[in-house]
């Protein structure tokens, strides 16, 4: 179901276990081939698919275009809202549907910059809400659910095993979505996907990991490997919000 096309009488008959998904992304610079929305259309595209296969299960909102991009902030046509004001955002996004009595919410992140305010948004909640029972509170990023597309037969093989950025796997998720977005790409050498530091985490800015924008293998993209990849974290996102769907109430573990 999609939120924004429910009346308000339609949401409120709704059981107040129903889970309501926030597919959360970005709008910034992704190389010279991929255009600032790539985020955005992309967990829009994965949050259609699972809306889909769920019909009545679950609640979709709009995609939530702005993300925490200060690191991207050296190209132009980035937008960003720093971290904490982002938090706030979603703290307050959940809170909305809380205030009505549901007691299921999932941010469905498409964007790298949002995963640590995201999980700080849903550990601050929890503690506001402490003494609440039932109340299930996930931050989920649609490609670090386990599906390991990789293993997917595909022309020419896989390079990268691993999201980058204006990557592989974006580029051909975007050649599969929007072809026509897409600009010339055969010819950009890789930069390095490696975290630097690993395992430590070193606070960065995007320039210095990338003069162009891109960190990964575009040249290695196809509409075929845009495929696999939308096909395997949609399974994983559907299978996700079945265990929301399912979970009893009080369990740690399992949904």
């Amino acid at each position: 179901m999609h939120l924004a096309e429910l009346t308000s009488p339609q949401l409120a008959a709704l059981p107040r276990e129903t889970p309501i998904v926030f597919p959360i992304a970005a709008l910034e610079q992704h190389g010279g081939h991929l255009p600032v929305v790539t985020d955005t259309r992309l967990v829009g595209e994965v949050a259609r698919r699972a809306e889909a296969a769920l019909a009545r299960e679950a609640v979709f909102a709009p995609v939530l275009w702005l993300g925490n991009s200060d690191h991207h902030l050296d190209f132009p046509g980035t937008l960003s809202a720093p971290p904490r004001p982002y938090l706030d955002v979603l703290v307050g996004l959940a809170e909305n549907v809380l205030r009505h009595g549901f007691k299921r919410v999932v941010f469905l992140n498409g964007h790298g910059g949002n995963d640590v305010p995201g999980r700080q948004a849903v550990f601050e909640l929890r503690q506001r809400h402490r003494d609440a029972d039932g109340l299930l509170l996930l931050f989920a990023t649609y490609w670090s659910l386990g599906g390991r597309p990789f293993e997917r037969p595909v022309a020419g093989g896989w390079v990268q095993r691993d999201m980058g950025h204006a990557c592989e796997w974006e580029t051909s998720m975007m050649l599969r979505l929007d072809p026509a977005r897409v600009g010339p790409h055969a010819d950009l050498a890789p930069v390095d996907a490696t975290p630097p530091f690993h395992p430590a985490h070193r606070g960065w800015v995007t320039r210095e990991r990338t003069t162009t924008g891109h960190i990964g293998h575009p040249s290695a993209a196809s509409a075929e490997k845009g495929e696999a990849l939308f096909d395997v974290f949609s399974a994983d996102v559907i299978a996700l919000l079945e265990r929301v769907r399912r979970w009893d109430g009080v369990s740690w573990r399992e949904g």
